[in-house]
């Protein structure tokens, strides 16, 4: 899921298997002599859609899963727990999923909460005419690529409400994270009464209408979501906060100085340059994220001029700039969160068979080789950066992301010779502009869907709506094939090793590092579960203490 922020300091998943759950808190209402539980996050986005089929952030994502539930929910060990589906069997062959429902289930407006919902939600996000970036995510499903792509039906689509309260899921080949996927936000249903008489239901109070533990009741524009305990929710009584109140302050400053004085009470991310202080003295809490943060690069050049598009689509070109970046620096000096620098691009955090870390492999010198991407650039036909052209390097503004972009144009001037123009754009903005690959190289960062290497790996297949390089290679996109059927665990490993030895020999993607994630939290905060895959859950949360 892609992160929209380097100030969420996000960098490793120093445990790769856990996802961290803390003590986090909540502002409330003590001055006014209320009880009322509430606290007060600051998202730090103003999120590009709250739709589960269109979000592809996590700040959306963050949003959408305290809104909303799937079949399952995950554990504090990303695990797939019992959600909307109270349980399931799972044929022999690993092929067939049978999801019985709960029966009292219900949405925000107090509709019935059906299999209906799922099946309609599901083909939603595999209609091409929706238009979801993370259809591919549903491809597992039996005629779901086939439909998604045009050239099937959605009567074919594996996803069948045998009743109300009952949902069949065929699979064209076992998939052993199937119930962890049931839990990321394009699984989740939807109201279909709600969405189809609304086609903007997902922008508008009234019309958001969610099965969750919390449900809508306030949207300030560009400056703050309100939710409520959602009192059709089956598990209401577990549900501790009255209110969740989350600020969309994208000035990290500001949102600190805010938290400072109590008007927040948890803050999504905090200035580099209070980090050591604020975990020296426990107002900051790191938590393991499993993450990559790398540039981007348009390798087809798009939109580019004759000359700049020549660069971009010299895989030559490509590694040298990569070598060319010193990322201990970067971590060290700039972003300062224990972010680790990167030496491939699956991150560190995935248990592989053999008991070592899938990133096992060193790809290249987290420091750099300024020598070798010298000799990488000549051989290019640009010795010491002559005849090159000047780059335009992409970011959102929001975050430290300035500082980061700044540093590595300094070190592709100083080591390579070459210029570089900044340029950066307004966070939903700059999506869009990633989307439509109207850049050259960007920014861009990505947190698991799960815990698996398959996450990172199969987003540049040839036919991914979230492939913003527009890269393309058969042999990659015949392993990642290969993968998704291989049955036996070694021999998919294998092959995933494959696909990403071909990825980081192209370059499309250039690693930088790691994510962590540093979060300021007040000490009466309690219980909010923090996934190393990104997402916050509030629905345990509570404030003790203020």
């Amino acid at each position: 899921m892609k992160m929209s922020k380097l100030k969420k300091a996000l960098a490793l998943v120093v445990a790769a298997t856990i996802s961290a759950t803390l003590l986090v808190g909540c502002g409330d209402d003590s001055k006014s002599g209320s009880n009322e539980q509430v606290l007060t996050y600051n998202l730090g986005a103003d999120s590009k859609t709250l739709d589960p089929a269109l979000n592809t952030a996590v700040d959306g994502g963050i949003v959408i899963v305290n809104a909303f539930e799937g079949l399952c929910r995950t554990d504090e060990k990303d695990k797939a727990i019992e959600g909307g589906a109270k349980s399931w069997t799972i044929s022999d062959d690993g092929l067939t999923y049978t999801f019985n429902l709960r029966e009292d289930a219900k949405w925000s407006n107090g509709d019935a909460v059906t299999a209906h919902d799922y099946e309609y939600a599901w083909k939603r996000v595999l209609n091409p005419e929706t238009g979801a970036e993370y259809a591919y995510q549903m491809y597992y499903i039996e005629g779901a690529e086939a439909y998604n792509t045009g050239e099937g039906s959605v009567d074919a689509v594996g996803v069948k409400a045998i009743d109300d309260y009952t949902l069949e899921v065929k699979l064209h080949s076992p998939t052993s994270y199937f119930l962890e996927l049931t839990a990321f936000p394009c699984y989740f249903p939807v109201n279909k009464k709600v969405v189809e008489a609304d086609s903007e239901w997902a922008t508008k109070v009234d019309t958001y209408v969610s099965n969750g533990p919390f449900k809508m009741s306030e949207w300030n524009m560009k400056d703050s979501l309100v939710f409520v305990k959602n009192d059709n929710y089956y598990n209401k009584e577990e549900v501790k906060l009255d209110k969740l109140v989350m600020k969309m302050v994208l000035d990290e400053t500001s949102a600190y100085a805010s938290f400072q004085s109590g008007d927040f009470d948890m803050i999504e991310s905090v200035p580099s340059s209070q980090i050591e202080a604020g975990l020296a003295d426990g107002t900051f809490v790191k938590y393991p994220n499993l993450g990559t943060y790398f540039l981007v690069v348009n390798v087809n050049g798009d939109n580019a001029s004759d000359d700049v598009k020549k660069v971009l689509s010299d895989s030559k070109v490509r590694k040298a700039l990569n070598l060319a970046i010193d990322r201990e620096s970067i971590v060290k000096n700039i972003t300062k969160g224990g972010q680790i620098p990167a030496h491939s691009y699956v991150p560190e955090g995935i248990p592989s068979n053999d008991g070592e870390d899938f990133a096992s492999k060193e790809y290249f010198n987290p420091s750099g080789d300024v020598k070798e991407a010298q000799a990488l650039l000549a051989e290019a036909g640009y010795e010491n950066g002559q005849g090159f052209p000047t780059i335009t390097l992409l970011y959102n503004q929001e975050g430290d992301h300035g500082s980061v972009m700044q540093a590595i144009a300094d070190m592709w001037k100083k080591n390579l010779g070459i210029n570089v123009s900044l340029s950066q754009q307004e966070w939903k903005v700059f999506q869009t502009t990633r989307t439509q690959k109207k850049y050259q190289i960007a920014r861009h960062g990505w947190s698991g869907d799960y815990v698996d290497p398959m996450t990172f790996l199969e987003m540049w297949t040839s036919s991914s709506a979230l492939n913003d390089a527009g890269f393309s290679n058969a042999e990659y996109d015949e392993l990642i094939s290969e993968a998704i059927s291989e049955m036996d665990a070694t021999k998919r490993e294998e092959l995933l090793h494959k696909a990403e030895d071909i990825l980081m020999d192209e370059m499309p993607a250039i690693p930088l590092y790691y994510y962590t994630k540093v979060k300021g939290i007040k000490p009466y905060v309690k219980d909010v579960q923090v996934s190393q895959l990104g997402f916050v859950y509030f629905d345990k949360a509570y404030i003790d203490g203020k």
